[in-house]
């Protein structure tokens, strides 16, 4: 299993979540095939330092429904960090960059996000 290591201090979220979801979809490795799963493990360190706005972290909204009527509920960037800490948005912008098919959840597995 290959090892990949990502700093995102100072760095942008949609820039760390990219370089991220293209490690563990193998695309980093000379002998990337698409039909086969990649045996990568990404690290991400001090999510706490990733540069974010002030403006947009109170702007970039995260939508969530349930499927009943009424069941959508909108939370901001800061809201989510607060309570869900500061990998969490990081893990879903990496989550939503993954193509959506079988592999994404084994990938998912392979991501480990440290503040």
């Amino acid at each position: 299993m290959t090892e990949y290591t990502i700093d995102a201090a100072g760095k942008t979220l949609g820039r760390v979540a990219s370089e991220a979801a293209k490690a563990l979809m193998g695309k980093t490795m000379p002998d990337y095939t698409p039909n086969v799963r990649s045996d990568v493990r990404v690290k991400i360190l001090n999510a706490k330092k990733l540069y974010m706005r002030d403006r947009k972290k109170i702007q970039k909204m995260y939508k969530t429904y349930s499927g009943y009527p009424s069941g959508q509920r909108v939370e901001s960037f800061r809201a989510l960090s607060e309570r869900r800490g500061a990998a969490e948005p990081l893990r879903r912008a990496v989550e939503r960059m993954l193509p959506r098919n079988t592999f994404r959840t084994a990938r998912m597995k392979n991501l480990q996000i440290s503040e």
